[in-house]
């Protein structure tokens, strides 16, 4: 006779994180979902110092994929504030040559939603 293992399901590694916009917690639940291993805020770039060597501006990107060796931004918001990551991006890449990192806009993102019906998982 075979017995089931009792006990809770496992909690998906979405559930337990804290994020801070519900578009990082839906694209984290499509990473559990297809079991890719993700760090949510894993490290910061610094991007700008001041005259004593003192970082002033720095980049956390959203994700990082290991298996990928990969940084994910998630880019929902106005298109100012898409501008300024674009910025932010473009000088990670000049000081981080090493560094991938790719950024899903608005687009990007409720085309990934829509596809795997993800609409009312938010929040």
């Amino acid at each position: 006779m075979i017995r089931k293992a009792r006990g809770k399901p496992p909690v998906a590694k979405s559930d337990a994180v804290r994020f801070a916009h519900a578009s990082e917690r839906q694209f984290a639940s499509l990473l559990d979902f297809y079991q890719i291993e993700w760090e949510y805020e894993p490290r910061s770039f610094d991007l700008e110092w001041d005259r004593d060597g003192n970082a002033i501006q720095r980049f956390t990107p959203d994700f990082y994929l290991p298996q990928y060796d990969l940084f994910i931004e998630i880019t929902t918001l106005s298109q100012k504030l898409v501008t300024k990551k674009n910025r932010k991006v473009r000088r990670l890449r000049e000081l981080y040559p090493d560094v991938k990192c790719k950024i899903f806009y608005q687009r990007d993102y409720l085309s990934l939603v829509t596809k795997y019906g993800l609409e009312d998982r938010a929040g």
